[in-house]
């Protein structure tokens, strides 16, 4: 029998009904969960050219009783099943709408729909066409020989969809991202939704889950349960975040949007709350009467407590997700784009990389919005004066500079407090270790150039050892080249202070001679002469075997190298200071003769100077003795205990009596590495 609704059939297409086939498929598998389905099925069978006749969408649920059709499809924005599972920002069955979405993408809709009634079971049609969704007829009503309800949605006259439009990745993932939630909370009941039989897997958009159960005491002592579900996701999920409040049926009372939804990071998230205690609070509002039924929650003494416990659970579930990804996010993309101050390649740099790497990522955790809307220039400027504040003893002053930035709350203030004085004794420790490493290397090399002298080479131990370690001629160099041509020399200077310009191509005799070890210094230094201006200083070592003494021609073959640098226009400018040394066991009565001629200039181990040229002549001894001198304090304190050095030598089989300097050079480049 045909039936009207009490609207027009233009009235229902202007009310607002979807245009997407994936809502509308949407809308009809809300409606079988809302009948307390537990199973929903799509079905179709696809032909040769990839054309569907006909979907069906089966559940399991209720069925539609024939005594409430009137109620249901009669009446239009008015529907019995205005008590849904409603989550995002439009409503699903609950004004009426979603029977109608089938014109959408089909030309005709038929429930086929068995309901119990009386302890029988009953069965008939409702149908409705496209062109006149104003009428509906329900017919071949009867007693059914199937003893379980539930409806079949069979849609026909297709058009603007195929087979693939409902097996593709694209419609599996929207159904995954659109009823994930749902499925999951009621996984221990074994809801299903499957295409064709196949179940929809929507595991993967969870990141992350938890559960936990909170029990709230009223004013008059009764407790009330709250099961609270936290859920991550790996992706959006088409609506804001929000707090979820759900009465004991699974179905939703109200929401609360978070406090995260402007975040700087992808938290996707949702929060879930099941409790009998929202059964006391009606479901079935008009959305515009949602605010006044939270007003009578929120002032409730339960519902206040359960708040509190609600933002103190995101709060830690927010920082977790920042220390297990964004944080390195962020850094990552910090350092690709070049924003992060740089660090020289030698552990005193790398230890002070590293410390600013976890204030950063600290940072980030306890505020985000620090790092929110800045530009590059911002962000390097913000760094750099971070990484300054972390060298000094005012490094707990950066709450008072992040303050300035952002509010922070007294939680957040807090934990930063605790970030700083944390990272600080961390970073006390790791310098301990340091140093404690510098100590032993020292010892070793002082094993190669006396007890094993006469087996270390310049070239294969003494070199190699120094290579790993030039802090022992200023923690602030660069290291340019170890044992290479002037010409890969003066390619790798100008990398380091001038960004990477390409020399000339050297043409002097001795291009290809190879000083053991240079450096050089991006930082500038006091100019002497002029306090206007600053310099760039340069280091260039020679090694010598240890059964070298330093005399006139050791010394010339340095003034050679000091000769050749003058004749390169790239090497040479006012404004940069070089320094030269040559290194060895001894030095003879010619060296001693320089040492004397040039004690006025107040410069121990200078042997000649000629303006911005420096000359020294040190022994191992002398380098030693100065690291010792600088040390002293620490290596008492430590207790450094040179004979456990032989002790450890000994255990790796190393005697220090035959010839053994591959050993102790290995050593020291193992040591140097941790």
């Amino acid at each position: 029998m045909k039936k009207i609704a009490n609207i027009s059939n233009s009235s229902i297409d202007s009310a607002g009904i979807t245009k997407d086939y994936r809502q509308a498929i949407s809308e009809l598998i809300w409606n079988g969960f809302d009948a307390k389905a537990t199973n929903i099925n799509i079905t179709f069978e696809p032909n040769e050219v990839d054309t569907i006749n006909q979907i069906v969408v089966s559940d399991n649920g209720e069925g539609i009783n024939f005594e409430n059709l009137s109620s249901t499809f009669g009446r239009f924005l008015d529907s019995l099943k205005r008590n849904s599972y409603q989550r995002s920002s439009y409503n699903r069955g609950k004004k009426g709408k979603g029977r109608f979405t089938f014109s959408t993408f089909a030309a005709k809709a038929t429930w086929h729909t068995v309901y119990k009634h009386e302890n029988k079971f009953f069965e008939y049609d409702i149908i409705i066409n496209k062109d006149s969704k104003q009428e509906y007829e329900d017919t071949n009503r009867k007693v059914s020989k199937v003893n379980s309800t539930g409806t079949n949605v069979i849609l026909e006259g297709l058009f603007n969809v195929t087979a693939y439009s409902f097996t593709s990745d694209d419609f599996k993932n929207f159904l995954a991202k659109e009823f994930g939630w749902f499925l999951f909370l009621n996984k221990d009941l074994d809801y299903t939704l499957e295409i064709n039989g196949e179940p929809i897997q929507y595991e993967h958009f969870i990141s992350n889950s938890d559960k936990k159960v909170l029990t709230i005491e009223d004013s008059n002592n009764k407790k009330h349960k709250f099961i609270v579900t936290y859920l991550l996701w790996s992706d959006k999920i088409g609506d804001k975040y929000f707090y979820y409040f759900l009465n004991s049926e699974k179905r939703e009372v109200l929401k609360k949007l978070t406090s995260y939804n402007n975040n700087a990071i992808e938290f996707h998230h949702s929060v879930f709350i099941e409790s009998d205690f929202f059964d006391l609070f009606d479901s079935n509002v008009e959305e515009n009467e949602s605010e006044n039924l939270f007003s009578s929650l929120e002032n409730s003494k339960v519902f206040k407590t359960l708040m509190e416990e609600l933002k103190e659970l995101l709060f830690r579930k927010q920082k977790d997700f920042i220390r297990g990804n964004a944080a390195e996010e962020l850094v990552t993309r910090l350092e690709k784009e070049g924003i992060f101050p740089k660090f020289a390649n030698n552990k005193y740099d790398m230890q002070r990389k590293e410390d600013l790497v976890s204030v950063v990522k600290e940072l980030y955790c306890v505020q985000p919005k620090i790092f929110k809307g800045l530009k590059s220039e911002q962000e390097k400027t913000f760094l750099g004066f971070l990484n300054l504040l972390l060298d000094t003893d005012e490094r707990e002053n950066i709450l008072t500079i992040i303050e300035g930035i952002v509010n922070l709350s007294t939680e957040e203030r807090g934990e930063l407090t605790t970030v700083l004085k944390k990272t600080s004794f961390s970073k006390i420790l790791q310098t301990i270790k340091l140093i404690e490493n510098r100590f032993k290397i020292v010892e070793l090399l002082s094993k190669l150039v006396y007890d094993l002298k006469k087996f270390s080479t310049e070239r294969d131990h003494i070199q190699t050892a120094i290579e790993e370690n030039y802090w022992l001629f200023g923690e602030q160099y660069h290291l340019a080249s170890a044992d290479e041509h002037f010409q890969q020399l003066l390619s790798q200077y100008l990398c380091i202070i001038d960004e990477g310009r390409q020399p000339e191509k050297l043409t002097a005799y001795d291009w290809k001679r190879r000083p053991d070890i240079f450096m050089c210094r991006k930082n500038n230094i006091p100019d002497t002469r002029d306090s206007e201006y600053h310099m760039e200083e340069n280091i260039m070592v020679e090694l010598k075997r240890p059964s070298v003494t330093i005399g006139k021609d050791q010394f010339r073959q340095i003034d050679d190298y000091l000769d050749f640098i003058i004749q390169q226009d790239q090497f040479n400018s006012q404004m940069r200071k070089w320094k030269f040394y040559v290194i060895s066991n001894k030095v003879d009565s010619y060296i001693d003769k320089q040492y004397d001629a040039f004690k006025d200039k107040g410069k121990r181990f200078l042997v000649h100077q000629a303006g911005k040229y420096e000359i020294y002549a040190m022994t191992w001894d002398d380098l030693f003795r100065t690291f010792e001198i600088k040390h002293k304090y620490l290596l008492e304190k430590l207790q450094f205990d040179k004979a456990a050095i032989d002790e450890e030598l000994k255990l790796k089989g190393i005697t220090l009596n035959s010839t053994h300097s591959d050993l102790v050079t290995k050593e020291i480049i193992d040591i140097s590495q941790n």
